[in-house]
């Protein structure tokens, strides 16, 4: 029995990286044994910035090659690209005339992404949080699982479905939907700076772990990954000098699959010399085969363009029925 509907959308991106792995895809792999899931290759929203349309046409290959080498099941999982179930782009219309202009001021991701001139920046990266409240009510999902900076855009999402309900004198029709903040680590850093968030777009690539690195590369990179001079410390998370020291003990934690106190525990009072080598292991066993199933994967478009379409067809089957009823309550 499923404990319910998830609906999760990931940026379609190139060069995909241990922090999209750890963040987002490996809790995909693992909430699918539970839950009904969609998976949405967000283009829609990826638009919202200045961007390369044929790079993100390759992009959009690149991540469901990745979705799938990292173990999402395509059979029992829908798979699909949003802009290619038009009822995102026409509920996103209807909750625009929902939601309030108040409510998205205080999005803290808008101040962020438009940076001090944000009358320079998209209306689409506005009302981005609507178009994502959208994704996720479009499926009725129940649960959505979220990162640090997604709960806010999740509770807008609910302030969208009460006012809806309340507007249309229909109490139930949507559910509120729970986050599922994700256990371990919810923020993958850079290895040459631990304050910052890994990211494709740093120009070293030695900041990053890339899903497709072959194992002499990795090991290189963890060899050359920041720390400092400090041996491991079981009460180095009480310390706040040491973000690279803290990244590289969470990073392996995850891997493991175990809380950081027990890495801290096994490793305390050691030198991060020894610890890089036992990281630089344990990423080579599970990043390699990914990265050697995402190459084998691209070989073959055809299969992929494929995956998508099926995820298409069930997602729309949902997304259509609900779409319909909306559009009575709302007299179009």
């Amino acid at each position: 029995m499923k404990q319910g509907r998830i609906l999760s959308g990931v940026q379609p991106t190139g060069n995909l990286h241990l922090g999209n792995y750890l963040g987002a895809i490996n809790n995909f792999v693992l909430l699918q044994k539970n839950y009904e899931c969609l998976f949405m290759l967000a283009n829609l929203h990826a638009i919202t910035v200045k961007h390369d349309p044929k790079v993100l046409q390759a992009n959009i290959i690149d991540t469901t090659a990745a979705f799938l080498a990292s173990g999402i099941d395509p059979q029992k999982n829908s798979i699909f690209i949003q802009s290619e179930v038009s009822a995102h782009a026409e509920l996103a219309w209807i909750f625009n005339c929902v939601a309030r202009i108040g409510w998205l001021n205080r999005m803290t991701q808008f101040k962020e992404k438009a940076g001090s001139n944000k009358e320079k920046a998209s209306v689409g990266l506005f009302t981005y949080p609507v178009l994502m409240a959208a994704d996720i009510l479009l499926y009725k999902a129940t649960h959505v699982p979220v990162g640090d900076d997604q709960k806010q855009h999740l509770e807008l999402c609910r302030d969208i479905a009460m006012k809806f309900n309340n507007d249309f004198n229909n109490e139930n029709f949507f559910q509120m939907p729970e986050p599922i903040i994700p256990e371990g680590i919810s923020r993958v850093m850079s290895l040459r700076n631990g304050t910052q968030k890994m990211s494709k777009s740093d120009e070293s690539d030695l900041s990053r772990i890339n899903l497709t690195d072959d194992s002499d590369l990795i090991i290189k990179k963890i060899q050359k990954a920041k720390t400092d001079s400090e041996p491991i410390s079981i009460n180095i998370n009480e310390e706040n000098n040491r973000p690279e020291a803290k990244n590289l003990i969470n990073i392996f934690s995850a891997l493991k699959n175990q809380k950081p106190i027990k890495t801290l525990e096994e490793w305390d009072g050691k030198q991060f010399s020894e610890f890089k080598k036992a990281l630089a292991e344990v990423l080579v066993d599970k990043i390699c085969p990914i990265g050697k199933q995402i190459v084998k994967l691209k070989t073959d478009i055809k299969f992929l363009e494929n995956i998508l379409q099926d995820g298409r067809k069930k997602a729309e089957i949902i997304a259509e029925k609900n779409l319909k009823e909306i559009k009575s309550i709302v007299g179009i």
